[in-house]
């Protein structure tokens, strides 16, 4: 979780507290990365669209246009890793944002370094995926067909028929690891800690999983409240329908 990232970021910090946007500034300057800063949301959009930034932190309470409706309209048009910052009691906000398409979250008050850390998380996980020998640079191309689903380790593209289905970088690296194991129950903790790169502080925690399943299965299931493809195994956590040998595709 503290391996460096091979290229500086373009970074957008929106908080309409300034302390926090100076704080972050600077440390994540010292780090090499360019950071544009806003301080409401009507703002965050503007800088969203002319600094074109490779990670976005919201703060969740913002005048003008909160985090929320930023989430919301960044999703609409991109697939950028978003970072959401909450107060400490919001569980509902923090849910609340992740359905709408945010990767990951923050709770107030919170260390500086370990926002670092979960920036220089998602970034790794966007670019490379999961260390689960499917995929990432050098590695097989790998295609795994199911139905009229298909979906595309190399490329990190999911399809239904002709059609794209658009999965931000977290979302795919989540597939990826219940499609690496399927047929096998993977614990929340163990997404947690492969997809996410940390260890759950708080049982909440664990709703990060959770609506990114459902964000899933809303995207890849013909009928998501009755799921065929992603399985919930109670009382352990998820897992993929196991994908007889026939069903996958490599390509050398």
């Amino acid at each position: 979780m503290t391996e460096a990232i091979d290229r500086p970021l373009k970074v957008l910090v929106a908080d309409d507290e300034e302390n926090i946007r100076r704080i972050l500034e600077t440390r994540l300057v010292m780090l090499g990365h360019e950071v544009a800063l806003a301080e409401n949301g009507a703002q965050a959009l503007e800088q969203f669209r002319g600094f074109d930034p490779d990670v976005v932190v919201l703060d969740v309470m913002m005048p003008e246009l909160d985090g929320f409706a930023v989430t919301e309209r960044i999703r609409a048009q991109s697939e950028v890793p978003i970072i959401l910052l909450t107060a400490l009691g919001d569980v509902a906000d923090r849910i609340t944002g992740l359905q709408l398409g945010a990767d990951d979250y923050m709770v107030k008050p919170f260390s500086p370094k370990e926002l670092e850390a979960r920036i220089r998380c998602v970034m790794r996980r966007v670019a490379y995926g999961i260390s689960n020998g499917v995929t990432g640079p050098g590695r097989t191309a790998h295609v795994v067909v199911v139905g009229d689903l298909s979906i595309d380790f190399n490329k990190r593209q999911a399809h239904r028929g002709d059609e794209r289905i658009r999965l931000t970088g977290m979302e795919f690296n989540l597939l990826e690891l219940l499609i690496s194991r399927s047929g096998e129950p993977i614990s929340r903790l163990d997404m947690l800690e492969k997809v996410w790169g940390y260890k759950p502080e708080r049982s909440s925690d664990s709703r990060v999983v959770d609506v990114h399943i459902s964000r899933l299965r809303a995207k890849l299931e013909d009928d998501p409240e009755n799921p065929e493809l992603i399985l919930t195994a109670r009382g352990l956590g998820y897992m993929f329908q196991r994908i007889p040998q026939a069903l996958e595709v490599v390509n050398a």
